[in-house]
């Protein structure tokens, strides 16, 4: 099969789009082009030879609350920042279809670059942050070397690692 990653775009299929998480399902089908529209993130889709979405991400500014992150990355920042700039991972999704075959891998490596880069030359961010929805995320996050933020759930993977890997 023939992927192609893509910025959302009104020629993209979502009806059929299933990957086993109904909010994750609707958000692509019914929500994502009006956030894009709105400016509240951007959408970047994989899709077959047909223009079916198979997989999709989505990437927003963000801050977190300077106290959220571990003593051991926020000691030599300023106290003065309450609220850190991060690099919001909304939203990872890979249709069952396709899953398996290291496409959410793929996405996420993506993201990450995307967000490096854009920290390094266009708008700071400390972070990339995740919210992610089940245990078996946060096992995917881990494996990636993203860690837990205790009081709120997310995770995040500091740019200084992602620049590791770039």
């Amino acid at each position: 099969m023939i992927l192609k990653k893509d910025l959302l775009g009104k020629s993209h299929k979502r009806v059929a789009f299933d990957c086993g998480i109904l909010s994750l399902n609707n958000y692509i089908k019914y929500q994502a082009s009006q956030d894009v529209k709105r400016k509240l993130s951007v959408c970047y889709v994989l899709v077959d030879t047909n223009d079916v979405i198979k997989a999709y991400y989505t990437l927003s500014s963000s801050s977190i609350p300077i106290k959220e992150i571990p003593e051991a990355f926020s000691r030599r920042l300023p106290k003065s920042y309450k609220n850190l700039p991060v690099i919001l991972l909304g939203r990872l999704a890979v249709d069952q279809s396709i899953a398996g075959k290291g496409y959410g891998a793929y996405l996420l490596m993506d993201a990450l670059k995307m967000s490096y880069n854009v920290s390094a030359s266009k708008i700071g961010a400390i972070a990339v942050v995740v919210d992610p929805l089940s245990d078996r995320a946060v096992l995917f996050y881990e494996k990636y070397g993203f860690i837990r933020l205790p009081d709120s759930g997310k995770m995040f993977l500091p740019m200084k690692t992602i620049a590791k890997l770039f």
